[in-house]
């Protein structure tokens, strides 16, 4: 028999609110007499219960971190900022008032469990730590997805989108190369000719205009000045950051690795000991150890995990036996945890509440990426939403979407990115549809719950894709002042119906027709295939003409053919968006975690490195000197990881062995092949063949006259 559900509630006197977000008492000794002073009102008894929560409707609304996700609907608890304190009371009101709303709230209650016809089953996590090698049954949740889901894995939102049977044939879903980028989802037809096209006496549509051709004019949207919060790019001190660790212990602090550390001993602990064995605790030196051989990993590919720590003569790799042996990489590997195993019990008693975090277990981590992602760097004008896929062997109640793009199944993170840089600025997890809001539909909140215009600024420009476009969503952004373009399904909400003029389907490559309806630009233009677009800031078509191959009486000949120039700016800026192979991709395809977590781990790991490579870049490019490359900067990384010094790893050079190597980012090379050249080094002014490739300066490099050296200790290097 299963016990009964323990239902929460706020202990602040006066208060009869049931908020879906309770707050437990802080640790901190004085916060909790803050918090003590503010729940009894100045008279605390000298006993009280152990536990004591505060609903969320006690504190102001800068006192949480996700407010915005949480109103979205993509959260189910409001996160605190330390040190946050409740100041605001309960408003009364007279019973009469408060008598009627309660009535309300019932005869609301009751009609919506009889429009209620179907239960989801509860998405449960339970933690079950039974052995490091077995999963985490984290995952009994339910497997079977409504009407809704299996459209929003399609790529499609059921709010927004008008279902249809109707596909497009395999040979119209390819892409050319200068096409909108466009995920293969299912076609959605409104009309069910299997084309998408209405009779021509159709005109109940949004717009009753006729469709213009392209050499009819067209007038330039107003402009809106593009006035960020901050300066666009890296916020950081000039001289704050010089060294790859140093940028990835921005966006990674010592302290969220020093509580890893924590977490993953006593969790390791914890399993160890039902297994009547001892464990090793490890410091945050074998953590950073064990990140640099999952990033080295990604560089250097073997078919297996064990193939890094081979003997072989041969065929063996010397670098990992020199970090960490291969039974304590796998025995972190297997405890890794990030968050007290503790609070994970008591998270697992309150499941099935409102209390109950399902993200729990990557909380600590979660917030502390996603704050100092924003805060050490501000987008430029151009911004995207993009989807990212975290594959995992491991079942859970967090949703697992995106089928599309993998054979695996994965989990999905909505993310906000410079389309300039490929810079992450913000992201969260996806933790399906019941913690989400479906009024305006899940691409419609996704977009809103990313897109602070009190963060950002005015005057962006944001570019998506078609599972995100609607005319709802521009016209929201656009009274925010963010400009908004992308291809657009033809059967959405709020597309124009009209067929007057339209795009014929046997239209010639590069025509093109539009039509304006108030502040919407939308526009059709046939390629290789036809292309929907729509856009607040573009004007229908500027003159701009783009190479095609088309096929002649005997070759294929290139010609110019015209192009929209929504179609042209959203190619131009979507080309930086897609992100470089995952870092740990390849060791997480070896590894296989068990546990759901871990693999978010890994993400957030990619993330971090990813966006700490490009403030290096920018940081360097603004000092006028040659940035590293993305090869050399994971080198430097590891090596400052592994804390093993140049002499530990850097190969031999041709110098002459009494000058000490320089570190790897620094290299010395002749300016000739060779070795004729001569000019006059940079310190002793003297003439040598050498040069610095990373600081483009001549410098002496022979025993008697070590300048290279001399000259990079002295600036700071």
């Amino acid at each position: 028999m299963s016990a009964p559900k323990r239902h929460y509630k706020c202990h602040v006197l006066g208060c009869t609110s049931e908020h879906k977000s309770l707050h437990r008492l802080p640790q901190s000794e004085s916060q909790r007499t803050s918090w003590l002073n503010f729940i009894f009102k100045g008279n605390v008894p000298r006993k009280i219960v152990k536990v004591l929560y505060v609903c969320a409707n006690h504190f102001a609304p800068d006192c949480f971190a996700n407010e915005g996700l949480f109103n979205a609907g993509f959260s189910q608890r409001l996160i605190l900022k330390y040190g946050s304190i409740p100041t605001l009371r309960p408003q009364t009101s007279d019973p009469h008032k408060r008598q009627t709303s309660t009535v309300a709230e019932l005869l609301a209650s009751a009609a919506e469990a009889k429009k209620k016809t179907t239960i989801d089953a509860e998405n449960i996590i339970i933690s079950s730590d039974e052995d490091l090698d077995i999963c985490d049954q984290d995952s009994v949740a339910s497997s079977v997805d409504s009407t809704a889901e299996e459209m929003f894995i399609d790529g499609l939102d059921p709010v927004l989108d008008r279902p249809s049977s109707d596909l497009y044939p395999p040979e119209e879903d390819c892409d050319s190369e200068d096409h909108p980028q466009q995920r293969k989802r299912f076609r959605l037809s409104s009309s069910a000719d299997g084309g998408g096209r209405e009779s021509e006496n159709d005109f109940s549509g949004v717009s009753t205009e006729r469709w213009h051709n392209s050499d009819e004019a067209d007038e330039e949207p107003p402009r809106i000045d593009f006035t960020p919060v901050q300066e666009p790019g890296p916020q950081i001190l000039q001289n704050r950051c010089s060294s790859p660790l140093q940028f990835f212990q921005l966006l990674f602090p010592k302290t969220m690795l020093q509580t890893i550390v924590g977490h993953t001993n006593g969790y390791g602990a914890k399993c160890q000991k039902r297994r009547g064995k001892v464990w090793e605790n490890i410091c945050q030196n074998d953590l950073k150890s064990y990140i640099a051989l999952v990033i080295y990993m990604g560089m250097f590919k073997c078919s297996s995990l064990a193939d890094y720590w081979s003997v072989s003569q041969h065929f063996s790799l010397s670098f990992p036996a020199k970090i960490m042996s291969y039974q304590k990489f796998l025995s972190i590997s297997k405890a890794l945890h990030l968050s007290d195993s503790r609070e994970d019990e008591k998270n697992n008693v309150r499941r099935g509440t409102a209390a109950y975090e399902r993200l729990g277990k990557i909380q600590p981590l979660y917030q502390i990426i996603r704050e100092a992602c924003k805060t050490f760097f501000h987008p430029f004008q151009n911004i995207t939403i993009v989807e990212r896929m975290v594959t995992s062997e491991a079942r859970t109640g967090v949703k697992r979407c995106m089928k599309n793009e993998s054979p695996n199944m994965g989990y999905k993170l909505f993310a906000l990115t410079d389309c300039s840089c490929g810079y992450t600025w913000d992201f969260f997890v996806y933790e399906g549809k019941s913690c989400t809001s479906q009024s305006e539909g899940l691409s419609y909140e996704s977009v809103m719950a990313l897109v602070d215009e009190n963060m950002l600024g005015s005057g962006y420009k944001l570019f998506v894709d078609k599972f995100y476009t609607s005319p709802t969503l521009f016209r929201d952004l656009l009274c925010k002042k963010i400009w908004a373009c992308g291809p657009v399904w033809a059967n959405r909400a709020g597309y124009p119906e009209t067929t007057v003029n339209r795009l014929p389907r046997n239209a010639p490559r590069g025509t093109m027709r539009w039509i304006r309806n108030d502040e919407l630009l939308f526009v059709e233009w046939k390629d290789s295939q036809e292309v929907q677009m729509c856009s607040t800031f573009h004007k229908a078509y500027k003159g701009d003409t783009v190479q095609r191959k088309v096929k002649g009486d005997a070759h294929r000949t290139l010609v110019e053919v015209p192009i929209p120039a929504v179609v042209l700016d959203y190619n131009r800026n979507m080309e930086a968006v897609d992100p470089p192979n995952c870092i740990t991709g390849h060791y997480r395809a070896l590894h296989k975690p068990k546990k759901w977590y871990q693999c978010i781990f890994y993400h957030f790991l990619d993330i971090t490195v990813e966006n700490a490579f490009i403030m290096q870049k920018l940081m360097a490019k603004g000092k006028n000197k040659k940035p590293l490359t993305r090869k050399t900067f994971l080198e430097v990384l590891i090596l400052e990881l592994a804390e093993l010094g140049p002499q530990d790893s850097a190969p031999v050079s041709s110098a002459p062995s009494s000058s000490a190597v320089p570190p790897p980012f620094h290299k010395p090379k002749y300016i000739t092949p060779d070795n004729v050249g001569r000019r006059n080094c940079r310190l002793c002014n003297q003439t040598t063949p050498v040069m610095c490739v990373t600081c483009d300066v001549m410098l002496c490099f022979q025993p008697e006259r070590d300048c290279f050296n001399d000259w990079h200790e002295k600036q700071g290097f």
